[in-house]
């Protein structure tokens, strides 16, 4: 069933690495700014936020993607067990599946919104969730969870999060702000959830019973992430914010390289198309 989701979403979502890809294919970890580090996998964001008094840890891919998560954040000196939070995107599987296991070897709290911290905490998948018919029905669920208020800011010694509820891909959507300094100059640094309208059986965005509000709360999780503050954006999905392309640039022009005003702009843009076009779609099989 897993192999089903992936050929679903691949399909669907020109934001997932290219099919017969594998979104745990090894990536070494990276400085993005400042305390700011990317430590995923390379089709699964997962971004560590440091300070001495502990770090905050950003999803936890999949299943599979855990060990390779610990191994980074061990490469960059690091250590798991300084990390004291552990905040999620959305419940899917290929976000959440490695957070149980990152939560065993930390301790950490997990953190995600309301509907989020449920799927977590109880590994049970929504039957509002837009793509259920092709989600495993459980996974595993995840020790120590809290859920965070839309707005709500997670402090941690110096460190400032804030959760921004960006429901609609799931009914649990979440993506995160803080701020991140180097040399003298502050980035805005977003990890923006995905935002793609994808869905799976009878389920429409233009009609559900399961999930009424789907569209309406999609545009509206569009605009917020539209209207961050936003110089350094990381989507769930790497390829999402041009991650790859920054990167490359990196040699050249250090962390500036993943400094852009408008990504958060455009990464909501190309999801408000994506909208459309699956409203478009729809109305066309009635």
């Amino acid at each position: 069933m897993k192999h089903l989701l992936i050929a679903t979403l691949l399909a669907a979502s020109p934001l997932t690495p290219a099919l017969g890809a594998d979104w745990n294919d090894p990536q070494e970890p990276f400085a993005l700014y400042g305390n700011t580090y990317y430590v995923g996998v390379r089709g699964l964001s997962s971004v560590l936020i440091t300070s001495p008094a502990g770090h905050i840890l950003i999803d936890g891919g999949s299943p599979k993607s855990a060990v390779q998560i610990v191994q980074h954040i061990g490469q960059l000196g690091f250590k798991i067990a300084d990390v004291k939070y552990i905040l999620n995107s959305h419940e899917h599987f290929d976000h959440a599946g490695g957070i149980a296991e990152l939560q065993r070897l930390s301790g950490a709290t997990v953190l995600a919104s309301v509907h989020g911290e449920q799927v977590l905490r109880t590994g049970a998948t929504s039957k509002g969730d837009p793509q259920y018919t092709n989600l495993p029905p459980t996974q595993a669920p995840v020790a120590k969870t809290r859920a965070v208020k839309d707005g709500e800011i997670v402090k941690l010694g110096p460190l400032s999060v804030s959760a921004h509820y960006t429901p609609g891909h799931t009914q649990g959507g979440t993506s995160w702000t803080w701020r991140s300094s180097e040399g003298g100059k502050t980035a805005a640094m977003v990890y923006a959830d995905s935002l793609n309208a994808i869905s799976a059986g009878p389920f429409r965005y233009s009609a559900s019973k399961t999930y009424p509000r789907a569209r309406a709360e999609l545009e509206k999780s569009i605009a917020t992430v539209a209207a961050f503050d936003c110089d350094v954006l990381v989507s769930a999905h790497p390829e999402g914010s041009g991650l790859w392309e920054r990167l490359a640039q990196q040699p050249t022009l250090g962390n500036a390289a993943f400094i852009d005003r408008n990504a958060c702009r455009a990464y909501a843009g190309a999801a408000r198309d994506r909208l459309a076009s699956k409203l478009a779609a729809e109305a066309a099989q009635k």
